[in-house]
């Protein structure tokens, strides 16, 4: 397919502006409900990390700027996201939290600078094995991400506390992004498989709740009838034996045969 500067600037765009809202419906969920269970902590922690090497991928190799920008954006908000389960789930205190975030985004800034100046000059020398690195990996942690979160979907059988609207969000943002790529003069490999592997892993997210979510809410309907059903049985239980009670103690009350021939 040739090559079209304005097609790849656009889908690039839409999929940067997919990756800067997709984890705010996730943000939001959690602070609603004050609570990140079903979340996986390593799940946004490792995609934050995933960025600073995408991060480093993108600039050395010159992609389009929404490429570029996305995976700053995409780290920052997995980054928010992280510190929502450290200060919910993990009852880590807010200063920590905040000192922990701040921290971690200083190290991510410190790691893209260096690690461009460090690697954009063997590159420029036609050297691409240590920029390729930076690609693959950011791909590996993508995908290494989602493993505690299908865990948490295993343990709940069900997907419970991820934002089915931030799985698909995100995937669509994978899936300009590819397309922004195939307009490129060069398609990107690395960078085609990194926004792939988030299309098929959020799309497995997706699928998973399409299936499990109805079978966990028949369940606890199932659960609901069974234990209403069983208290129903204690209730009767218990009315039958205060009846039993009341008849023992009408017979212990009235005159026996022969008190009455008395009478």
């Amino acid at each position: 397919m040739p090559a079209n500067a304005a097609a790849e600037n656009v889908l690039g765009t839409m999929g940067t502006v997919c990756w800067m809202i997709q984890l705010l419906p996730q943000i939001w969920k959690s602070w609603r409900e004050k609570s990140t269970e079903g979340l996986a902590d390593y799940l946004v922690l490792l995609w934050s990390i995933s960025a600073w090497f995408l991060g480093v991928y993108a600039i050395v190799q010159d992609l389009n700027v929404p490429l570029i920008v996305q995976p700053q954006v995409f780290g920052f908000l997995a980054l928010v996201s992280w510190a929502q389960c450290q200060y919910y789930a993990r009852k880590r205190s807010l200063k920590v939290c905040l000192a922990l975030f701040a921290g971690l985004l200083l190290l991510q800034a410190g790691f893209e600078v260096g690690m461009v100046y460090a690697v954009r000059p063997s590159f420029r020398a036609g050297n691409l094995r240590a920029t390729q690195f930076f690609g693959i990996m950011a791909s590996v942690l993508l995908s290494l991400g989602l493993l505690p979160q299908y865990y948490e979907i295993y343990r709940y059988r069900e997907v419970f506390g991820i934002s089915i609207s931030f799985m698909a969000i995100d995937l669509l943002g994978g899936v300009f992004s590819d397309l922004s790529l195939v307009f490129k003069s060069r398609f990107d490999v690395i960078a085609g498989v990194a926004y792939s592997l988030v299309v098929v892993l959020d799309g497995i997210v997706i699928i998973l709740a399409l299936i499990l979510n109805p079978l966990a809410r028949k369940r606890r309907r199932r659960r609901e009838v069974e234990l209403s059903s069983a208290r129903g049985e204690i209730a009767t239980a218990a009315s039958q034996a205060d009846e039993d009670t009341e008849v023992e103690r009408d017979r212990e009350k009235r005159p026996s045969e022969g008190e009455r021939v008395i009478d």
